[in-house]
């Protein structure tokens, strides 16, 4: 869904791994190409100059380098940085995906997620319980409550959505949190 809030005047260049490069947003109801989707088999749209090809050439696009930054879900994260976002033991699962190519071959790592489970457990934890996708990857995490970034001395917390106190974030955050000085309200859009 990011290529849907990126404004018209940013030059970005959005690679699915699936073999797309230069995905627009997703398409209005009634213009919807079944041929053209992305990882998550959604559809979407090719901004100009875009192109397709094989997933070979798309991950060894990823292994390469040349990815500047993904942008992930999680199911954990830990205060270091590791990340898990592709399995639970017991339950079946179709195959990891790219996110562990794609944690070693971006330059930065982003993660949007809830903050907590479903059933209100904090996914921000000391150390993580599931499967690793990675180790010490993860530069930033986005969550419904809270922007914190991942430095050497730990997780900081640097932006707060409206309504909620640092205090909630750090109650809802099994790992220890710094709160950075310049503390901020996040920018929200509808």
């Amino acid at each position: 869904m990011v290529s849907n809030y990126i404004p018209e005047e940013y030059d970005v260049t959005i690679h699915s791994e699936n073999g797309v490069l230069g995905v627009g947003p997703f398409p209005y109801e009634g213009d919807e190409d079944p041929d053209l989707l992305n990882a998550s088999k959604e559809t979407v749209t090719l901004l100009q100059g875009g192109s397709y090809f094989d997933s070979a050439m798309s991950f060894s696009m990823v292994r390469g380098g040349h990815i500047d930054v993904t942008i992930l879900g999680a199911m954990e994260v830990a205060g270091n940085g590791d990340l898990a976002n592709w399995a639970i033991p017991g339950r079946m699962i179709s195959g990891m995906g790219g996110a562990m190519d794609l944690v070693v071959g971006a330059q930065k790592v982003i993660l949007t997620m809830e903050h907590v489970s479903k059933r209100g457990a904090p996914k921000i934890v000391k150390a993580c319980t599931l499967p690793l996708t990675g180790k010490g990857v993860v530069d930033v995490i986005i969550t419904d409550i809270a922007f914190i970034t991942v430095e050497p001395e730990g997780l900081m917390l640097r932006e707060i959505a409206p309504g909620v106190s640092k205090n909630e974030v750090m109650e809802k955050t099994e790992a220890p949190l710094q709160v950075a000085s310049d503390l901020r309200e996040m920018f929200v859009t509808a």
